[in-house]
């Protein structure tokens, strides 16, 4: 094919009077450089016509799967293939006198198209991940891990298939090579393994998904899992500070994940109040008529003291009448009062418990414990509703002659 264009070139510089050899080494270098001229002639052809034609068109589809092979340069990256693949095929023809020249430059080929050939592959890993990315299964089965997986195990091939080129040896030699070198290869690359083992047994187990809010005290990790790589899990903490968790240790250690509570569409209000025992006492008339007033319990109060026949005249504290177990206690009124109130804020989960219960007495007093869930997920409503309860309980505590217990032996040593 180039035979004409070389003996055209011997034809123009044999006036130079050149020796045989420098008139070849001219007339056919010019006819290597041609070819290289040519082949990026070719190239910027080849991407004009991508760019202009094939893009455009793709660009206009509907399809957002050829836009993905777009923004990942698929496209771009094959066309770098052109000017190797005709220099590779011309040079044995530009060079025929310089055999060893032509070989060296068809191996650099070689070299040039296992790494493009590698670029190209890895393009096609992230295409398909941004793919995977827009179906509804990748929210709660990420193969980000994966993928990087495949990305080295490609890296690594495609060097062993350069080093196999550079040095003349078969692959599969190479290949053999490596059984020596397993122990190092195990060592040098132990986290990308255990992260790997990690990651496929937090995906198949569904133990955590993006945007799943756990919490990792050994990890200084409580907040939202923004990314699950192969060797580490990202978590942005409730102060905006990121915590890198090694795959691996999801698995190995203990962590919360609260995706439970989320997806149950309440959060867990567990506190208790300690109440002085030498506060409680049994309702006298002039209590239980202060407490029909209170709205919530109104009702209570008025059945109750139908119920035990209680008059404005009757004397309440009789011993028979305390002996008998009949008579309400401050305490138990103010635990009904407590249900009723939780019950009636907007902000509590009503089809989920709402507990008010007395827990063992300690030298602390007698614990009375809260247990609901509020209906707010996110922090900021979550703790304001807590707040507003508690202020409520501290507030009305004292009209039900009732004292909450706090220690006071810090103010004495003062």
């Amino acid at each position: 094919m180039l035979t004409p264009y070389i003996q055209f070139l011997e034809s123009i510089f044999q006036s130079l009077n050149l020796t045989e050899y420098y008139l070849k080494l001219l007339t056919q270098g010019t006819a290597f450089l041609s070819v290289v001229i040519g082949s990026m002639v070719f190239y910027f052809i080849a991407w004009f016509v991508i760019n202009r034609t094939i893009i455009k068109l793709i660009k206009r589809s509907e399809n957002d799967y050829d836009d993905i092979l777009i923004k990942n340069k698929v496209i771009s990256r094959a066309s770098y293939l052109v000017p190797a693949y005709i220099i590779n095929r011309l040079v044995p023809m530009a060079l025929p006198d310089f055999p060893n020249v032509g070989i060296f430059v068809q191996d650099t080929i070689e070299v040039y198209v296992i790494i493009m050939v590698i670029l190209i592959v890895i393009a096609l890993i992230n295409a398909g991940f941004e793919i995977y990315n827009l179906f509804e299964v990748s929210k709660t089965r990420t193969i980000k891990g994966m993928t990087q997986v495949v990305k080295i195990v490609v890296y690594i091939v495609g060097s062993l298939m350069v080093i196999a080129s550079l040095l003349d040896r078969d692959l599969g030699t190479l290949f053999l090579g490596l059984g020596t070198l397993s122990a190092v290869l195990m060592l040098v690359f132990k986290d990308a393994i255990l992260g790997f083992v990690g990651g496929v047994q937090l995906s198949l187990n569904d133990m955590v998904r993006l945007g799943d809010w756990i919490s990792m005290p050994k990890f200084g990790a409580d907040g939202e899992v923004l990314d699950i790589t192969l060797t580490t899990v990202k978590v942005q903490n409730f102060d905006k500070t990121i915590t890198t968790i090694p795959t691996y240790a999801m698995v190995s250690d203990y962590f919360t994940n609260w995706r439970g509570m989320t997806e149950s569409g309440g959060r867990r209000i567990k506190r208790n109040i300690a109440i002085d025992m030498e506060s409680v006492k049994f309702c006298t008339p002039e209590m239980l008529d202060n407490f029909k007033e209170f709205r919530f319990i109104s009702d209570f109060i008025k059945s109750k003291i139908k119920e035990y026949k209680v008059h404005e005249n009757t004397e309440i504290l009789h011993p028979d009448s305390m002996l008998s177990g009949n008579l309400l206690t401050n305490l138990g009124v103010y635990r009904v009062y407590l249900t009723a109130y939780l019950n009636s804020l907007d902000g509590v989960h009503k089809e989920m418990p709402v507990l008010v219960r007395q827990l063992q007495s300690n030298e602390k007093g007698i614990p009375i414990e809260l247990y609901l869930f509020s209906k707010y997920i996110d922090m900021e409503r979550y703790e304001n509703l807590q707040s507003e309860i508690f202020d409520h309980i501290l507030a009305v505590t004292p009209l039900f002659h009732l004292q909450i217990f706090q220690s006071t032996t810090s103010f004495k040593q003062r």
